[in-house]
């Protein structure tokens, strides 16, 4: 299986657009949430040792650790959700304990898509009012970005929760969802 993670953008996109099960819109998600975490990042690259900002400096370093670990995981999460949707279609027509077995894991990789985008966006609001003042439409670009994220993530857990016979799981990943949902505001 191809790592899109250590491949051209271009292959991927070309991918994408073909006629193959996957990459689909799980690893779109993830790859929009990496876009998002690399504007932020670029942000505090570019504040970072400016006389200007020196007394946000030690902030903004800490928020460009986090929003680089960010997209790194988005990053291998494009993978993952290719990795998980090829698992979940294989075993559509086998034993239904694999399938369901199968279908929670692929429900984990998108629900952490939106996790890791409500964390990312969380540094938009410190970055706008602090980072450099010349890149704060890359902060909204990636604040829009990261809200995409996750919406896209979360069409993407609540389908394959259609599917999951575990009513327990099923109620918990609502909540955590909502949750998730509530803190992105």
């Amino acid at each position: 299986m191809i790592k899109y993670s250590s491949n051209s953008i271009k292959n991927y996109l070309d991918d994408l657009a073909a006629k193959k099960p996957a990459p689909g819109g799980g690893s779109a998600a993830a790859l929009t949430g990496a876009l998002g975490a690399a504007l932020l990042s670029m942000v505090c690259n570019y504040t970072i040792g400016k006389d200007k900002y020196k007394g946000v400096e030690a902030e903004i370093k800490n928020i460009l650790e986090g929003s680089e670990r960010i997209r790194k995981r988005f990053l291998v999460l494009v993978d993952l959700d290719v990795e998980a949707y090829y698992k979940v279609s294989a075993s559509r027509k086998a034993a239904e304990k694999i399938y369901q077995k199968n279908l929670l894991g692929a429900s984990g990789v998108p629900l952490e898509m939106c996790a890791l985008a409500v964390k990312a966006r969380g540094f938009c609001p410190v970055l706008a009012s602090k980072a450099n003042k010349y890149l704060i439409s890359d902060v909204y670009v990636a604040e829009e970005l990261l809200k995409s994220c996750f919406k896209s993530a979360q069409l993407n857990v609540k389908i394959n929760l259609a599917f999951i016979k575990d009513e327990n799981f099923v109620l918990k990943i609502k909540q955590t969802l909502k949750k998730l949902k509530e803190e992105l505001k």
